[in-house]
């Protein structure tokens, strides 16, 4: 089957803003979450979503979109099954890549860094504010490993509501928690008129941020 459009003629001409030396924060966390906010406001969809990259030991790359729970001095922390894949090659080799695309804005910001798990409390107090649903979920699937069907996943969902329906509190399975992403490159990407964009990039060296313009 063949495409019935022409995909090498779509294109868009960006232009709604700039970023400039003067524009941008010293601090490229805060740059971040002003830019996050200004994301949330517009009301692009999943604001919060981001491409998650990893290596294997045979050193080839994955991506795939999770969801941004919390950005702070320490970094950038998601949630996720540690026996996943993603968990698996985090752990193996402590380095992953994000980026997030706002295209209503005409932004993306590109971050590296190292990865560790965040503290047990950390990842006890975010499985707590999550649905009881997407609690049993996290016990229910043994995420990135071969099912043999739909059925199978709802069985093992039914199994675990029928085993935590005297409970209050669905604990956290000890195989689910929050990583946290450490920042030692960010940069921010802002889209400009004939493919000219521009991009501010931020390293880290010696607990200080240096900072410099890429060309597109």
């Amino acid at each position: 089957m063949s495409l019935q459009h022409d995909i090498a003629s779509i294109r868009k001409n960006y232009s709604r803003q700039a970023l400039t030396e003067i524009s941008v924060s010293n601090d490229p966390l805060d740059q971040f979450k002003v830019w996050l906010n200004e994301a949330i406001r517009s009301e692009v969809l999943e604001p919060t979503a981001l491409v998650l990259s990893t290596v294997s030991a045979d050193c080839r790359p994955s991506a795939r979109v999770v969801l941004l729970k919390e950005v702070s001095s320490d970094g950038f922390v998601f949630f996720t099954n540690y026996e996943s894949r993603k968990g698996q090659e985090l752990i193996a080799s402590p380095y992953g890549s994000i980026t997030f695309f706002w295209a209503e804005l005409e932004r993306q910001v590109r971050i590296e860094g190292t990865v560790e798990k965040v503290a047990a409390n950390v990842s006890d107090a975010y499985f707590n504010s999550r649905p009881r649903g997407s609690q049993v979920g996290a016990w229910a699937s043994p995420q990135s490993r071969e099912i043999n069907s739909r059925e199978e996943l709802e069985q093992a969902e039914a199994k675990y509501e029928n085993d935590f329906a005297g409970l209050d509190v669905v604990p956290r399975p000890q195989h689910w928690g929050g990583f946290v992403l450490k920042p030692e490159r960010i940069e921010f990407w802002q889209g400009r008129p004939n493919r000219l964009h521009d991009r501010i990039e931020f390293e880290r060296a010696d607990a200080q941020w240096t900072r410099k313009r890429l060309a597109p």
